[in-house]
């Protein structure tokens, strides 16, 4: 036998057994598929799934992806292979629904006509012109179309989302109906102080051109069956016919994103005369049944989300620890609705909380800082200067909710129905409802500037207020299996324990930096109180006590100076220890086991022919 192992026959018999094998399991098994990554990055997720289940037509998908204009992006390439592996999942999960067309657009030919017909986006990576296509193209049986037009590489987290998204929208082509009702005249109105009337909030052109939208009046009792999410705009003073329709519009599955706001500095309408103006608006009642609540009379305040603010001409700006400039790190990058956003403002605005014992879960996706504290909303009223709100600000070390989701299990606000109507649902197995504390975030002022162009209204976006909005709604208006489809994890991976160890270094070193900062200080006002008691014609000359400061101030200062040379090289100590050890394992470690283990399978062997 082992004659026959080692000879030329046998050579030829082991490899023509291995490509039969190799044939074997390529056919029988074709779709097995085992992922090992973290964040199962090549597995659907069982929404998806659900969605590619519910296809009654056929889907046509075209990736275009320009292969031979990529061949020096390495990174673009190893995400345009991951967008083709889950494209390819995709195909194998719908069961023969979705037909996949994997296509290399050459330079001037029909496949590239197709791809600018389709309106993907293509991207010069030469000097000499060559484009790069990078995009996908849907289309069903009545020729309704979808496109992403550039797969972002930033946008990683929400690929099978966006996938989804197209797969349902050509499953569903008609444009949702989104029911909006506001206190608030969004729609544009008159303005009493000017005497002029006033447009509508570039928030509703810009959810105007994506969906269907259909006004409701504030005492409206039935929300349209048509309606697919419910959008209310500073819902204040309802009467309990809306309340009582909203209820049921979410019991039966609708969705709802609704903006309430302890005060609203966009609310500009009358007060009864002898009586302040109310600025507030909630939805108490219907909160309390779904497990949360926005906390009364209270705004919130934050030192380290402050906008700067003028305060008129020839003044310096202030800080308005009230009106908020948030950054990525205040949103939950792992909702659809707010991953990829990087500013949001947010304008005197409350706080949610959940309740306990509440049968929902109550998922935060806007946050304050923890260098934040709640201000009584009357502050606001009286309030002349926004800097005097910072020097109030006494931290609590909590991090507040301004936004959440709110999803589960809910009873009805109106067990026993009201008057008239007592035969409502009692109760829904599953609601989503995105609520927000803060009305003026939608207004112009605070998240664009809008300019004329012969008449035509031109958006110039500063913040991503408006994207947010949009994200929400769409998302609302996919099914549930689309809303369960959460953001998911990058392909490539950052180095954590590195970037910790930077961090942790760079916390030390510029608390090294503070303390020189202050001795420095503290030395400068010392020799200024020697100088007062000095001799004015004798500036210029030092005394002892002024030269012993000095020379103690330099002794400190180099001595502060070492510590932080020994900081940073502490940094780079650590991080090539680090290396040191990854390194030992890869080069030693890993062939030691080895070796041990064929040491130890070779004295087994030994000791069993013994």
């Amino acid at each position: 036998m082992k004659r026959l192992m080692y000879s030329g026959a046998g050579l030829l018999l082991i490899a023509a057994a291995f490509l039969v094998f190799n044939m074997v399991s390529g056919l029988a098994f074709t779709n097995a598929r085992l992922d090992l990554t973290e964040q199962k990055l090549y597995t659907i997720s069982d929404g998806t799934r659900q969605i590619l289940a519910d296809l009654d037509e056929p889907i046509n998908l075209h990736f275009y992806f320009s292969d031979t204009a990529a061949k020096d992006l390495v990174a673009l390439r190893n995400y345009a292979r991951r967008v083709e592996e889950m494209l390819k999942a995709y195909e194998r999960a719908a069961d023969g629904k979705i037909k996949l067309r994997l296509i290399d657009p050459e330079p001037f030919s029909e496949d590239e006509d197709k791809a600018s017909a389709f309106g993907l986006q293509a991207v010069p990576v030469t000097q000499g012109g060559e484009q790069l296509y990078f995009g996908l193209a849907g289309t069903n049986g009545v020729d309704d179309t979808q496109v992403i037009p550039f797969f972002q590489p930033d946008q990683e987290e929400l690929l099978e989302y966006e996938l989804s998204r197209l797969v349902q929208s050509l499953a569903n082509p008609q444009r949702p109906v989104i029911g909006v009702l506001s206190g608030l005249a969004v729609n544009g109105g008159f303005d009493f102080a000017s005497q002029q009337p006033t447009p509508p909030w570039m928030l509703m052109e810009e959810v105007r051109q994506l969906f269907q939208i259909e006004s409701l009046k504030t005492d409206v009792d039935l929300i349209p069956e048509n309606v697919s999410v419910l959008l209310l705009i500073h819902p204040k003073n309802l009467p309990e016919q809306t309340l009582y329709a909203i209820d049921q519009f979410v019991m039966r599955g609708g969705n709802l994103l609704v903006f309430v706001d302890p005060y609203s500095e966009a609310d500009t309408g009358m007060g009864m005369p002898g009586e302040g103006l109310d600025r507030a608006s909630d939805l108490e009642p219907l909160f309390k049944a779904w497990g949360l609540r926005l906390v009364p009379d209270q705004v919130v305040g934050d030192g380290q989300y402050g906008m700067a603010v003028g305060m008129g001409q020839g003044q310096a700006p202030v800080r308005h620890v009230g009106w908020l400039n948030l950054d990525a790190s205040a949103l939950d990058q792992d909702d659809v609705s707010t991953a990829g956003l990087e500013t949001l403002t947010y304008a005197s605005g409350g706080i949610l909380e959940p309740l306990e014992g509440a049968s929902t879960r109550f998922l935060p996706l806007i946050q304050s800082s923890s260098n934040a504290m709640p201000y009584s909303a009357q502050r606001f009223a009286m309030l002349s200067n926004p800097g005097e709100l910072i020097r109030e600000l006494k931290p609590t070390g909590e991090r507040y909710t301004l936004a959440a989701r709110i999803q589960g299990p809910a009873k009805t606000a109106f067990p026993e129905g009201i008057e008239g109507r007592k035969d409502g649902l009692k109760e829904a197995a599953n609601i989503n409802v995105i609520a927000v504390a803060d009305v003026d975030m939608l207004t112009d002022r605070m998240w664009v500037q809008v300019q004329d162009f012969f008449g035509q209204r031109i958006p110039q976006p500063w913040a991503d207020n408006a994207g947010f909005a949009i994200n929400a709604l769409d998302n609302l208006a996919g099914s549930d299996a689309l809303i369960s489809v959460r953001s998911r994890g990058r392909y490539s991976r950052p180095f954590v324990v590195v970037e910790t160890l930077q961090r942790e270094a760079e916390a030390r070193f510029r608390q090294k930096e503070e303390a020189l900062q202050q001795r420095l200080a503290e030395t400068e006002q010392q020799l200024a109180a020697l100088q007062q008691n000095q001799d004015p014609t004798k500036l210029l000359e030092l005394t002892p006590e002024q030269q012993g400061a000095v020379q103690q101030f330099l002794q400190e200062k180099l001595k502060i100076r070492k510590e932080l040379r020994e900081v940073r090289f502490q940094l780079n100590a650590d991080i090539e220890a680090l290396g040191r050890t990854l390194k030992l394992i890869n080069i030693a470690l890993v062939p030691a086991l080895l070796t041990l283990g064929v040491l130890a399978l070779a004295l087994w062997r030994r000791r069993r022919r013994g």
